[in-house]
């Protein structure tokens, strides 16, 4: 077993990016992910790569999209303003068919919001974000090890279908620290093999374009319509959750991130009280594992969707069951985490009270 390495997230999420093959990096400080630019500042040149403090969030989209046409793996990250600040040139980079890989740590918000974590970014991410027909592979850790090591699934996804690929994490998970251990085999840029569609540096070939219009009658359509065949193969192919104590849970939670750890000590909670609680924590919110979730609901008829946000998620899940089975919120908003204790009684309260919804703000 590899050594563990007591590290914070944003710091894992960086490691584990150059492992994977990260060799250009550009960005823009903002709270609470400035530890991943600073780190890459020093990490990427150690390993041969490039750094770039850019002058602006949409300088440094810009510039990873310059970058990911020559096919080198490159990343960008920022915290919640900054990433609305990228979306024009995310969405180019999809238009493009170039992977890119993104890291944001979410703040609060609306607007400038504050500087604690949140989940108020769920549509932003799942829906694209930018303008247009597209989508992005998005992954939500729940942990240092997961930061640390989903940078590797990123970048496989992202280069198989060319596609944007995210992992989407709130500021506590970000700022946190614990033992990591790196699962993946670190990848030598110099041993892959340059795609063939991108720019390059081989003179001896066909000439290429990377572009994001085609502005001929019917072929933007061609161009959006190929795209979604990637897409289902995603969501046939790459889809991937975890399930605790489901095997006999008669009401489950559903949560990701700082949600889904609170989660788990309030499941506990409920076990002690004797409510058979499971929890379901969607690993990618995109493609989301709505299939899992169906085959689930023949048998749970009860579900708590828990989220720091005002409710983005739960309509995720509601699209997927359909009404199949009842859907409840315990929404957290403005930057706050719930604690075990409250979502142990709002779970108590649905099972006692049949209650539609029931939010930890009124």
């Amino acid at each position: 077993m590899a050594e563990k390495k007591l590290m914070k997230g944003n710091e894992a999420l960086a490691e584990g990016a150059v492992r994977a093959g990260c060799r250009f990096f550009a960005g823009y400080p903002i709270t609470p992910q400035n530890e991943i630019p600073e780190y890459m500042s020093w990490r990427l040149p150690q390993a041969g790569g490039a750094f770039v403090q850019s002058e602006s969030e949409v300088s440094a989209i810009n510039m990873v999209y310059g970058a990911a046409a020559t096919g080198v793996r490159c990343m960008t990250s920022s915290s919640s303003p900054g990433m609305s600040l990228k979306q024009e040139g995310i969405s180019y980079a999809a238009g493009a068919d170039l992977p890119i890989f993104i890291g944001n740590v979410m703040r609060g918000g609306p607007g400038l919001g504050n500087i604690a974590g949140a989940q108020g970014d769920y549509w932003q991410a799942t829906r694209g974000g930018g303008h247009g027909d597209y989508r992005s592979f998005v992954m939500a850790p729940n942990g240092v090890s997961e930061m640390a090591n989903f940078p590797h699934k990123c970048y496989e996804v992202a280069f198989k279908y060319r596609i944007p690929s995210m992992v989407l994490a709130d500021g506590i998970i970000g700022q946190m620290m614990e033992p990591v251990e790196f699962t993946n085999p670190e990848i030598d840029p110099k041993t892959l093999v340059e795609p063939d569609w991108a720019l390059g540096t081989n003179k001896d070939r066909a000439k290429r374009i990377v572009k994001s219009y085609d502005l001929r009658e019917g072929y933007l359509e061609v161009m959006v319509n190929e795209r979604v065949k990637r897409y289902k193969q995603i969501e046939a192919s790459e889809t991937m959750y975890e399930e605790k104590m489901m095997d006999d849970a008669e009401i489950a939670i559903v949560a990701y991130g700082t949600s889904a750890r609170v989660s788990v000590a309030a499941m506990k909670l409920a076990r002690e009280k004797g409510l058979k609680v499971g929890l379901f924590r969607p690993i990618t919110l995109w493609p989301f594992p709505k299939a899992r979730l169906v085959e689930l609901s023949k048998r749970i008829k009860k579900f708590l969707v828990v989220e720091m946000s005002l409710g983005q998620m739960v309509e995720d899940v509601q699209l997927s069951l359909n009404g199949r089975s009842e859907v409840h919120l315990h929404a957290k908003p403005g930057a706050s985490v719930m604690t075990a204790d409250e979502v142990y009684k709002t779970m108590d309260a649905i099972v006692k009270k049949g209650a539609k919804e029931y939010a930890a703000v009124k």
